[in-house]
Protein backbone atom coordinates (compact mmCIF):
# COMPACT_ATOMS: atom_id res chain seq x y z
CA UNK A 1 0.00 0.00 0.00
CA UNK A 2 2.92 2.12 0.83
CA UNK A 3 4.48 1.67 -2.46
CA UNK A 4 1.56 2.45 -4.37
CA UNK A 5 0.80 5.46 -2.49
CA UNK A 6 4.44 6.63 -3.32
CA UNK A 7 4.48 5.54 -6.90
CA UNK A 8 1.10 7.38 -7.81
CA UNK A 9 2.80 10.10 -6.30
CA UNK A 10 5.70 10.50 -7.88
CA UNK A 11 3.24 9.91 -11.29
CA UNK A 12 1.38 13.18 -10.32
CA UNK A 13 4.59 15.09 -9.67
CA UNK A 14 5.80 14.30 -13.16
CA UNK A 15 2.36 15.63 -14.86
CA UNK A 16 2.45 18.19 -12.79
CA UNK A 17 6.34 19.03 -13.77
CA UNK A 18 5.32 18.33 -17.35
CA UNK A 19 2.31 20.95 -17.40
CA UNK A 20 4.51 23.58 -15.43
CA UNK A 21 7.39 22.73 -18.37
CA UNK A 22 4.63 23.62 -21.22
CA UNK A 23 2.82 26.52 -18.82
CA UNK A 24 6.77 28.44 -18.83
CA UNK A 25 7.65 27.81 -22.55
CA UNK A 26 3.92 29.47 -23.70
CA UNK A 27 4.74 32.31 -21.29
CA UNK A 28 7.82 32.55 -22.53
CA UNK A 29 6.66 32.65 -26.35
CA UNK A 30 4.01 35.21 -25.69
CA UNK A 31 6.03 37.28 -23.79
CA UNK A 32 8.89 37.23 -26.89
CA UNK A 33 6.03 38.49 -29.10
CA UNK A 34 4.42 41.31 -26.96
CA UNK A 35 7.21 42.67 -24.87
CA UNK A 36 10.15 42.34 -27.80
CA UNK A 37 8.83 43.83 -30.52
CA UNK A 38 8.91 47.18 -29.05
CA UNK A 39 12.48 47.00 -28.86
CA UNK A 40 13.36 46.14 -32.37
CA UNK A 41 12.87 48.43 -35.10
CA UNK A 42 10.49 48.05 -38.35
CA UNK A 43 11.62 47.44 -41.95
CA UNK A 44 10.21 50.62 -43.18
CA UNK A 45 12.38 52.51 -40.33
CA UNK A 46 15.51 50.29 -41.76
CA UNK A 47 15.00 51.60 -45.08
CA UNK A 48 14.11 55.03 -44.15
CA UNK A 49 17.14 55.50 -42.61
CA UNK A 50 19.36 53.82 -45.78
CA UNK A 51 17.38 56.18 -48.24
CA UNK A 52 17.94 59.51 -45.92
CA UNK A 53 21.61 58.97 -45.83
CA UNK A 54 21.13 60.49 -49.61
CA UNK A 55 22.07 59.58 -53.71
CA UNK A 56 25.75 58.03 -52.77
CA UNK A 57 24.83 55.91 -50.48
CA UNK A 58 21.87 54.34 -53.00
CA UNK A 59 24.81 53.86 -55.89
CA UNK A 60 26.86 52.23 -52.64
CA UNK A 61 27.22 48.69 -54.34
CA UNK A 62 24.89 45.68 -53.47
CA UNK A 63 26.85 42.05 -53.74
CA UNK A 64 27.14 40.82 -56.93
CA UNK A 65 24.60 37.68 -57.04
CA UNK A 66 21.67 39.95 -55.62
CA UNK A 67 22.62 42.50 -58.30
CA UNK A 68 22.31 40.39 -60.73
CA UNK A 69 19.39 38.78 -59.57
CA UNK A 70 17.36 41.80 -58.98
CA UNK A 71 18.41 43.19 -62.47
CA UNK A 72 17.77 40.21 -64.00
CA UNK A 73 14.30 40.39 -62.28
CA UNK A 74 13.41 44.04 -63.94
CA UNK A 75 14.06 43.20 -67.08
CA UNK A 76 11.68 41.05 -67.53
CA UNK A 77 9.02 43.61 -66.68
CA UNK A 78 7.30 45.20 -69.90
CA UNK A 79 8.82 48.87 -70.89
CA UNK A 80 5.90 50.83 -69.40
CA UNK A 81 6.74 48.91 -65.89
CA UNK A 82 10.93 49.67 -66.47
CA UNK A 83 10.29 53.29 -67.36
CA UNK A 84 7.49 53.71 -63.96
CA UNK A 85 10.26 52.13 -61.89
CA UNK A 86 12.81 54.24 -63.47
CA UNK A 87 10.55 57.37 -62.34
CA UNK A 88 10.17 56.40 -59.01
CA UNK A 89 13.63 56.11 -58.19
CA UNK A 90 14.54 59.30 -59.89
CA UNK A 91 12.10 61.08 -57.51
CA UNK A 92 13.69 58.96 -54.04
CA UNK A 93 16.70 60.78 -55.04
CA UNK A 94 15.58 64.27 -55.65
CA UNK A 95 12.88 64.16 -52.64
CA UNK A 96 15.30 62.29 -50.36
CA UNK A 97 18.75 65.39 -50.89
CA UNK A 98 16.47 68.02 -52.93
CA UNK A 99 18.49 67.72 -55.76
CA UNK A 100 18.05 66.17 -59.27
CA UNK A 101 20.42 63.38 -60.86
CA UNK A 102 22.79 66.39 -62.41
CA UNK A 103 24.06 67.14 -58.54
CA UNK A 104 25.19 63.58 -57.96
CA UNK A 105 29.09 64.06 -56.60
CA UNK A 106 31.85 64.06 -58.64
CA UNK A 107 33.11 60.96 -57.45
CA UNK A 108 31.45 57.71 -57.26
CA UNK A 109 32.08 55.21 -55.05
CA UNK A 110 35.47 53.28 -55.19
CA UNK A 111 36.70 56.49 -55.64
CA UNK A 112 35.91 56.55 -59.72
CA UNK A 113 34.85 59.99 -61.70
CA UNK A 114 32.22 60.56 -63.77
CA UNK A 115 34.14 60.41 -66.85
CA UNK A 116 35.27 56.69 -65.55
CA UNK A 117 32.12 55.42 -64.70
CA UNK A 118 30.27 56.87 -68.21
CA UNK A 119 33.59 54.51 -69.87
CA UNK A 120 32.04 51.61 -68.09
CA UNK A 121 28.83 52.19 -69.25
CA UNK A 122 27.95 51.10 -72.88
CA UNK A 123 26.75 53.82 -75.21
CA UNK A 124 23.43 52.77 -75.36
CA UNK A 125 23.10 52.07 -71.63
CA UNK A 126 19.75 53.35 -71.62
CA UNK A 127 18.14 50.83 -73.73
CA UNK A 128 16.73 47.70 -71.56
CA UNK A 129 19.36 44.94 -72.55
CA UNK A 130 19.72 41.35 -70.41
CA UNK A 131 23.35 41.09 -71.47
CA UNK A 132 24.66 44.16 -70.79
CA UNK A 133 22.04 44.88 -67.81
CA UNK A 134 24.16 41.54 -66.07
CA UNK A 135 27.65 43.22 -67.38
CA UNK A 136 26.61 46.85 -66.04
CA UNK A 137 25.90 45.04 -62.89
CA UNK A 138 28.93 42.79 -62.54
CA UNK A 139 31.74 46.20 -63.48
CA UNK A 140 29.69 48.67 -61.53
CA UNK A 141 30.00 46.03 -58.13
CA UNK A 142 34.03 45.67 -59.04
CA UNK A 143 34.44 49.46 -59.55
CA UNK A 144 32.60 50.07 -55.88
CA UNK A 145 34.98 47.51 -53.92
CA UNK A 146 32.01 47.21 -51.67
CA UNK A 147 29.92 44.31 -51.00
CA UNK A 148 26.81 44.47 -48.35
CA UNK A 149 25.61 40.67 -46.91
CA UNK A 150 22.36 39.08 -48.10
CA UNK A 151 20.51 39.24 -44.70
CA UNK A 152 20.94 43.08 -45.09
CA UNK A 153 20.09 43.26 -48.47
CA UNK A 154 16.96 41.03 -47.78
CA UNK A 155 16.03 43.26 -44.55
CA UNK A 156 15.55 46.19 -47.33
CA UNK A 157 13.32 44.34 -49.05
CA UNK A 158 9.55 43.87 -48.17
CA UNK A 159 8.68 46.52 -46.85
CA UNK A 160 6.23 49.07 -48.08
CA UNK A 161 6.39 52.74 -48.91
CA UNK A 162 4.24 55.57 -47.46
CA UNK A 163 2.46 55.61 -51.63
CA UNK A 164 1.71 51.69 -50.71
CA UNK A 165 4.73 50.39 -53.35
CA UNK A 166 6.52 47.33 -52.65
CA UNK A 167 10.34 48.47 -51.70
CA UNK A 168 11.18 45.40 -54.05
CA UNK A 169 10.28 47.27 -56.93
CA UNK A 170 12.79 49.82 -55.34
CA UNK A 171 15.43 47.87 -54.99
CA UNK A 172 15.75 46.64 -58.54
CA UNK A 173 15.22 49.97 -60.11
CA UNK A 174 18.36 51.22 -57.72
CA UNK A 175 21.46 49.42 -59.68
CA UNK A 176 19.48 50.30 -63.30
CA UNK A 177 19.29 54.12 -61.98
CA UNK A 178 22.99 54.10 -60.53
CA UNK A 179 24.09 52.62 -63.88
CA UNK A 180 22.42 55.09 -65.81
CA UNK A 181 22.29 58.50 -64.04
CA UNK A 182 26.26 59.13 -64.93
CA UNK A 183 25.97 58.78 -68.17
CA UNK A 184 23.27 61.08 -68.75
CA UNK A 185 24.99 63.38 -66.95
CA UNK A 186 28.04 63.12 -69.26
CA UNK A 187 25.44 63.12 -72.49
CA UNK A 188 24.19 66.60 -70.86
CA UNK A 189 27.51 67.68 -70.58
CA UNK A 190 28.97 66.75 -74.22
CA UNK A 191 25.98 68.38 -75.90
CA UNK A 192 25.89 71.61 -74.10
CA UNK A 193 29.57 71.75 -75.29
CA UNK A 194 28.42 70.90 -78.53
CA UNK A 195 26.29 73.84 -78.57
CA UNK A 196 28.89 76.55 -77.83
CA UNK A 197 31.18 74.96 -80.26
CA UNK A 198 28.93 74.23 -83.10
CA UNK A 199 27.42 70.60 -83.02
CA UNK A 200 29.29 67.96 -85.20
CA UNK A 201 25.94 66.71 -87.24
CA UNK A 202 24.77 70.23 -88.07
CA UNK A 203 25.00 71.15 -91.67
CA UNK A 204 25.12 74.92 -91.65
CA UNK A 205 24.99 74.69 -95.34
CA UNK A 206 21.51 73.73 -95.49
CA UNK A 207 18.82 76.34 -94.60
CA UNK A 208 17.49 79.20 -95.95
CA UNK A 209 17.52 83.01 -96.37
CA UNK A 210 15.03 85.25 -94.10
CA UNK A 211 14.75 88.46 -93.87
CA UNK A 212 15.63 90.53 -90.54
CA UNK A 213 15.30 94.09 -89.40
CA UNK A 214 17.83 93.52 -87.02
CA UNK A 215 20.45 93.01 -90.03
CA UNK A 216 23.50 94.40 -90.94
CA UNK A 217 25.61 93.93 -87.97
CA UNK A 218 27.50 97.21 -88.86
CA UNK A 219 26.40 100.03 -91.38
CA UNK A 220 27.76 100.24 -94.90
CA UNK A 221 28.55 103.85 -94.26
CA UNK A 222 30.65 103.34 -91.72
CA UNK A 223 33.47 100.94 -91.19
CA UNK A 224 36.11 103.45 -93.44
CA UNK A 225 38.98 102.11 -91.03
CA UNK A 226 39.19 98.38 -92.24
CA UNK A 227 36.49 98.62 -95.58
CA UNK A 228 37.85 99.38 -98.87
CA UNK A 229 36.06 101.76 -100.92
CA UNK A 230 35.14 100.12 -103.79
CA UNK A 231 33.31 97.38 -101.66
CA UNK A 232 31.22 99.69 -99.68
CA UNK A 233 28.35 100.06 -101.85
CA UNK A 234 26.55 102.40 -99.87
CA UNK A 235 28.76 104.85 -101.14
CA UNK A 236 28.12 104.55 -104.58
CA UNK A 237 25.10 105.19 -106.58
CA UNK A 238 23.62 102.18 -105.92
CA UNK A 239 19.81 103.01 -104.31
CA UNK A 240 18.60 99.50 -103.36
CA UNK A 241 19.63 97.75 -100.13
CA UNK A 242 17.46 94.92 -99.14
CA UNK A 243 20.27 92.46 -99.25
CA UNK A 244 21.54 93.87 -96.44
CA UNK A 245 18.36 92.83 -94.20
CA UNK A 246 18.76 88.92 -95.53
CA UNK A 247 19.97 86.53 -92.48
CA UNK A 248 20.65 82.97 -93.46
CA UNK A 249 18.81 80.34 -91.38
CA UNK A 250 19.90 77.23 -91.00
CA UNK A 251 17.65 73.92 -90.95
CA UNK A 252 18.89 71.71 -88.56
CA UNK A 253 20.40 73.74 -85.81
CA UNK A 254 20.44 77.16 -83.74
CA UNK A 255 23.45 78.87 -85.09
CA UNK A 256 25.13 81.05 -82.07
CA UNK A 257 24.10 84.93 -82.47
CA UNK A 258 27.06 86.70 -83.58
CA UNK A 259 28.63 89.68 -81.37
CA UNK A 260 32.04 91.40 -81.39
CA UNK A 261 32.54 90.64 -78.11
CA UNK A 262 32.04 87.27 -78.11
CA UNK A 263 34.11 86.76 -80.72
CA UNK A 264 37.30 88.83 -79.58
CA UNK A 265 36.51 86.59 -75.73
CA UNK A 266 36.25 83.35 -77.99
CA UNK A 267 39.67 84.98 -79.30
CA UNK A 268 41.29 86.00 -76.57
CA UNK A 269 45.28 85.17 -76.59
CA UNK A 270 44.69 83.59 -80.06
CA UNK A 271 45.29 84.46 -83.92
CA UNK A 272 42.84 83.98 -86.45
CA UNK A 273 44.78 84.15 -90.34
CA UNK A 274 42.60 84.31 -93.64
CA UNK A 275 45.10 82.80 -96.03
CA UNK A 276 43.52 83.05 -99.92
CA UNK A 277 42.37 85.24 -102.75
CA UNK A 278 40.42 88.06 -102.88
CA UNK A 279 37.29 86.87 -101.63
CA UNK A 280 39.25 86.00 -98.56
CA UNK A 281 40.34 89.13 -98.02
CA UNK A 282 36.37 90.02 -98.65
CA UNK A 283 35.72 87.78 -95.62
CA UNK A 284 39.08 89.64 -93.61
CA UNK A 285 36.89 92.98 -94.25
CA UNK A 286 33.84 91.76 -93.39
CA UNK A 287 35.14 90.14 -90.41
CA UNK A 288 36.75 93.70 -89.25
CA UNK A 289 33.81 95.58 -89.65
CA UNK A 290 31.68 92.72 -87.70
CA UNK A 291 33.70 92.40 -84.62
CA UNK A 292 34.20 96.69 -83.86
CA UNK A 293 30.49 97.04 -85.41
CA UNK A 294 31.96 99.24 -87.95
CA UNK A 295 32.99 101.78 -85.84
CA UNK A 296 36.86 103.44 -85.48
CA UNK A 297 38.64 101.75 -83.17
CA UNK A 298 42.16 103.50 -82.46
CA UNK A 299 43.06 101.12 -79.95
CA UNK A 300 43.89 98.66 -82.16
CA UNK A 301 47.12 97.92 -83.58
CA UNK A 302 48.68 97.61 -87.00
CA UNK A 303 51.09 94.03 -87.00
CA UNK A 304 51.90 93.34 -90.25
CA UNK A 305 55.04 94.12 -89.50
CA UNK A 306 55.62 90.85 -86.90
CA UNK A 307 54.20 88.74 -90.54
CA UNK A 308 56.31 90.44 -92.91
CA UNK A 309 53.13 92.19 -94.28
CA UNK A 310 54.37 95.61 -95.49
CA UNK A 311 54.21 97.54 -98.65
CA UNK A 312 57.21 97.03 -100.54
CA UNK A 313 58.44 100.01 -103.01
CA UNK A 314 56.87 99.99 -105.83
CA UNK A 315 54.09 97.69 -105.39
CA UNK A 316 50.10 98.81 -104.60
CA UNK A 317 49.32 97.26 -101.33
CA UNK A 318 51.40 95.02 -99.00
CA UNK A 319 50.61 91.13 -99.50
CA UNK A 320 48.35 91.30 -96.53
CA UNK A 321 47.56 92.94 -93.09
CA UNK A 322 47.68 92.05 -89.44
CA UNK A 323 45.00 93.65 -86.15
CA UNK A 324 46.05 93.49 -82.75
CA UNK A 325 42.96 93.83 -80.24
CA UNK A 326 44.98 94.53 -77.44
CA UNK A 327 42.40 94.68 -74.33
CA UNK A 328 41.61 90.86 -75.30
CA UNK A 329 45.54 90.05 -77.27
CA UNK A 330 43.52 88.49 -79.94
CA UNK A 331 45.09 89.14 -83.60
CA UNK A 332 42.98 88.86 -86.59
CA UNK A 333 45.45 88.89 -90.47
CA UNK A 334 44.88 88.12 -93.64
CA UNK A 335 47.51 87.16 -95.95
CA UNK A 336 47.63 86.81 -100.18
CA UNK A 337 47.90 83.44 -101.56
CA UNK A 338 45.63 83.32 -104.62
CA UNK A 339 46.46 79.97 -105.15
CA UNK A 340 47.75 78.39 -101.96
CA UNK A 341 50.85 77.23 -104.06
CA UNK A 342 54.18 78.04 -102.95
CA UNK A 343 55.62 81.15 -105.09
CA UNK A 344 58.97 81.00 -105.78
CA UNK A 345 61.05 83.42 -108.44
CA UNK A 346 63.17 81.04 -110.66
CA UNK A 347 66.31 83.79 -111.02
CA UNK A 348 65.18 86.29 -108.30
CA UNK A 349 68.01 88.34 -109.89
CA UNK A 350 65.50 89.38 -113.01
CA UNK A 351 62.69 91.44 -112.19
CA UNK A 352 60.80 89.60 -115.37
CA UNK A 353 61.54 85.96 -114.15
CA UNK A 354 59.03 83.41 -114.33
CA UNK A 355 57.90 81.83 -111.24
CA UNK A 356 57.37 78.46 -109.55
CA UNK A 357 54.27 77.66 -108.79
CA UNK A 358 54.69 74.61 -106.80
CA UNK A 359 51.76 72.59 -106.93
CA UNK A 360 52.44 70.42 -103.77
CA UNK A 361 54.33 72.65 -101.53
CA UNK A 362 52.19 74.96 -99.28
CA UNK A 363 53.02 79.11 -98.92
CA UNK A 364 56.50 80.06 -96.74
CA UNK A 365 54.26 82.24 -95.36
CA UNK A 366 52.16 79.42 -93.74
CA UNK A 367 55.30 77.14 -93.26
CA UNK A 368 56.59 79.85 -91.25
CA UNK A 369 54.08 81.16 -89.08
CA UNK A 370 51.50 78.27 -88.54
CA UNK A 371 52.36 77.30 -84.84
CA UNK A 372 51.26 80.98 -83.98
CA UNK A 373 47.84 80.36 -85.56
CA UNK A 374 44.74 79.33 -83.61
CA UNK A 375 42.44 79.65 -86.50
CA UNK A 376 43.09 78.83 -89.98
CA UNK A 377 40.59 80.11 -93.23
CA UNK A 378 41.88 78.49 -96.32
CA UNK A 379 40.72 79.40 -99.33
CA UNK A 380 41.25 79.65 -103.40
CA UNK A 381 39.26 78.85 -106.83
CA UNK A 382 39.00 81.97 -109.23
CA UNK A 383 42.84 82.41 -110.51
CA UNK A 384 42.59 78.84 -111.65
CA UNK A 385 42.68 80.13 -115.10
CA UNK A 386 45.25 79.73 -117.74
CA UNK A 387 44.58 83.60 -118.04
CA UNK A 388 45.71 84.31 -114.62
CA UNK A 389 48.63 81.85 -114.82
CA UNK A 390 50.18 83.42 -117.86
CA UNK A 391 49.43 87.01 -116.79
CA UNK A 392 51.30 85.80 -113.49
CA UNK A 393 54.32 84.04 -115.11
CA UNK A 394 53.65 81.31 -113.02
CA UNK A 395 55.12 78.14 -114.12
CA UNK A 396 53.66 74.48 -112.59
CA UNK A 397 56.91 72.64 -110.04
CA UNK A 398 55.57 69.37 -109.24
CA UNK A 399 58.15 67.79 -106.93
CA UNK A 400 60.53 70.52 -107.14
CA UNK A 401 60.72 70.60 -110.94
CA UNK A 402 58.79 71.80 -113.87
CA UNK A 403 55.87 69.66 -113.99
CA UNK A 404 55.87 66.82 -117.03
CA UNK A 405 52.98 64.80 -115.66
CA UNK A 406 49.63 65.99 -118.49
CA UNK A 407 47.02 65.33 -115.91
CA UNK A 408 48.48 68.22 -113.48
CA UNK A 409 49.42 70.40 -116.39
CA UNK A 410 45.54 70.81 -116.71
CA UNK A 411 43.74 73.59 -114.69
CA UNK A 412 41.52 71.20 -113.06
CA UNK A 413 44.01 68.56 -112.33
CA UNK A 414 46.77 70.87 -110.96
CA UNK A 415 44.50 73.06 -108.56
CA UNK A 416 42.94 69.69 -107.64
CA UNK A 417 46.49 68.52 -106.48
CA UNK A 418 46.80 71.70 -104.65
CA UNK A 419 43.96 71.74 -102.83
CA UNK A 420 44.54 68.09 -101.51
CA UNK A 421 48.46 68.66 -100.83
CA UNK A 422 47.70 71.80 -98.76
CA UNK A 423 44.79 70.14 -96.88
CA UNK A 424 47.17 66.75 -96.43
CA UNK A 425 50.12 69.01 -95.08
CA UNK A 426 47.59 71.04 -92.62
CA UNK A 427 46.31 67.78 -91.20
CA UNK A 428 49.92 66.64 -90.75
CA UNK A 429 50.46 69.42 -88.48
CA UNK A 430 47.92 69.41 -85.88
CA UNK A 431 48.84 67.02 -84.08
CA UNK A 432 52.05 69.50 -83.22
CA UNK A 433 49.85 72.01 -82.65
CA UNK A 434 46.29 71.07 -80.95
CA UNK A 435 45.21 74.44 -80.24
CA UNK A 436 44.72 75.25 -83.93
CA UNK A 437 41.52 74.93 -85.77
CA UNK A 438 41.85 74.57 -89.83
CA UNK A 439 38.63 75.66 -92.46
CA UNK A 440 38.80 75.18 -95.98
CA UNK A 441 36.42 77.53 -97.34
CA UNK A 442 34.57 76.40 -100.35
CA UNK A 443 34.35 78.77 -103.82
CA UNK A 444 32.92 81.64 -103.99
CA UNK A 445 29.87 81.86 -107.07
CA UNK A 446 30.16 84.32 -109.98
CA UNK A 447 26.98 85.16 -111.60
CA UNK A 448 28.19 86.80 -114.52
CA UNK A 449 25.39 86.50 -117.38
CA UNK A 450 25.29 86.59 -121.36
CA UNK A 451 29.38 86.50 -121.01
CA UNK A 452 32.50 86.82 -119.02
CA UNK A 453 33.84 89.12 -116.98
CA UNK A 454 36.35 90.56 -120.00
CA UNK A 455 33.65 89.97 -122.40
CA UNK A 456 30.48 92.08 -121.13
CA UNK A 457 29.27 89.56 -118.58
CA UNK A 458 26.20 91.21 -116.58
CA UNK A 459 24.55 90.51 -113.25
CA UNK A 460 22.16 93.71 -113.01
CA UNK A 461 19.61 91.65 -110.93
CA UNK A 462 18.50 93.69 -107.31
CA UNK A 463 15.67 91.84 -106.18
CA UNK A 464 16.30 89.45 -103.59
CA UNK A 465 16.26 86.04 -103.78
CA UNK A 466 14.34 85.89 -106.99
CA UNK A 467 16.26 82.40 -107.95
CA UNK A 468 14.94 81.08 -104.42
CA UNK A 469 15.63 81.09 -101.05
CA UNK A 470 16.45 77.73 -99.61
CA UNK A 471 19.45 75.03 -99.50
CA UNK A 472 17.95 71.55 -98.89
CA UNK A 473 20.94 69.68 -100.35
CA UNK A 474 22.95 67.77 -97.95
CA UNK A 475 26.47 67.28 -100.28
CA UNK A 476 28.31 70.76 -101.02
CA UNK A 477 28.23 71.98 -104.52
CA UNK A 478 31.68 72.57 -104.53
CA UNK A 479 32.60 68.55 -104.43
CA UNK A 480 36.26 69.38 -105.39
CA UNK A 481 37.04 71.35 -102.05
CA UNK A 482 34.61 68.95 -100.38
CA UNK A 483 36.63 65.85 -101.24
CA UNK A 484 40.01 67.37 -99.93
CA UNK A 485 38.53 67.27 -95.97
CA UNK A 486 37.31 63.82 -96.08
CA UNK A 487 39.33 61.63 -93.31
CA UNK A 488 41.29 64.81 -92.28
CA UNK A 489 40.98 67.05 -89.42
CA UNK A 490 40.80 70.10 -91.42
CA UNK A 491 36.97 71.35 -91.24
CA UNK A 492 35.00 72.39 -94.07
CA UNK A 493 33.03 76.32 -94.49
CA UNK A 494 30.99 75.47 -96.81
CA UNK A 495 29.36 78.56 -98.22
CA UNK A 496 28.93 77.74 -102.12
CA UNK A 497 24.94 77.00 -102.47
CA UNK A 498 23.81 79.69 -99.91
CA UNK A 499 25.53 82.28 -101.85
CA UNK A 500 24.28 80.88 -105.29
CA UNK A 501 21.28 82.01 -104.36
CA UNK A 502 22.52 85.71 -103.75
CA UNK A 503 23.23 87.12 -107.32
CA UNK A 504 21.61 90.49 -106.42
CA UNK A 505 24.41 91.24 -103.97
CA UNK A 506 27.48 91.47 -105.81
CA UNK A 507 28.97 94.90 -106.75
CA UNK A 508 27.77 94.75 -110.53
CA UNK A 509 27.88 98.11 -112.09
CA UNK A 510 27.92 100.32 -109.54
CA UNK A 511 31.27 102.45 -108.42
CA UNK A 512 32.22 105.47 -106.59
CA UNK A 513 32.88 107.14 -109.67
CA UNK A 514 29.96 106.07 -111.49
CA UNK A 515 32.13 105.53 -114.43
CA UNK A 516 31.17 102.48 -117.01
CA UNK A 517 32.75 99.58 -117.93
CA UNK A 518 32.92 95.99 -116.93
CA UNK A 519 30.82 95.13 -113.81
CA UNK A 520 32.01 93.37 -111.01
CA UNK A 521 29.87 89.84 -110.89
CA UNK A 522 32.72 88.19 -108.56
CA UNK A 523 33.11 90.31 -105.65
CA UNK A 524 30.02 91.23 -102.97
CA UNK A 525 29.05 94.52 -101.69
CA UNK A 526 30.01 94.99 -97.99
CA UNK A 527 28.31 94.81 -95.71
CA UNK A 528 27.01 91.63 -97.59
CA UNK A 529 27.12 87.61 -98.14
CA UNK A 530 30.83 87.58 -96.39
CA UNK A 531 29.05 88.33 -93.11
CA UNK A 532 27.58 85.19 -93.27
CA UNK A 533 30.36 83.35 -93.80
CA UNK A 534 31.72 84.50 -90.82
CA UNK A 535 28.42 84.00 -88.69
CA UNK A 536 29.19 80.11 -90.22
CA UNK A 537 32.69 80.57 -88.87
CA UNK A 538 31.96 82.03 -85.78
CA UNK A 539 29.44 79.34 -85.22
CA UNK A 540 31.56 76.40 -85.70
CA UNK A 541 34.89 77.89 -83.28
CA UNK A 542 35.08 75.64 -80.14
CA UNK A 543 34.17 77.07 -76.75
CA UNK A 544 36.78 79.77 -75.24
CA UNK A 545 37.28 77.72 -73.24
CA UNK A 546 39.10 75.44 -74.89
CA UNK A 547 42.74 75.61 -74.62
Amino acid sequence: MKGGIQGLKISQVSLVLIGLVCLTVLALAWTKTTFLTSFIPTQSRVLQLDLEAGPKEILVGYNNSVQTETKQESLSSSGTEVAVERENIENVATTDKGENPASVPDKLPGGKSKSEQAEIAPENSSTVDSSAGTDQTRNLSTNTGKKESLPNVLERKGSEDSGGKNKSKQEETVPKESLTVEPSVKREQTSNSSAISGEKDCNYAKGKWVFDDNWPLYSGYGCKQWLSPMWACRLTQRTDFEYERLRWQPKDCKMEQFTGRKFLERMRHKTLAFVGDSLGRQQFQSLMCMVTGGEERPEVQDVGYKYGLVKARGAVRPDGWAYLFPRFNATILYYWSASLCDLEPINASNPKTDVAMHLDRPPAFLRRFLPGFHVLVLNTGHHWNRGKLNANRWVMYVGGVPNTNRKFAEIGGAKNLTIHSIVKWVDSQLPLYPHLQAFLRTMSPRHFFNGDWNTGGTCDNTTPLSGGKEVLQDKSSDPGTASAVIGTRVKLLDITALSQLRDEAHISRYSIRATPGMQDCLHWCLPGLPDTWNELLFAQLSSPTKP
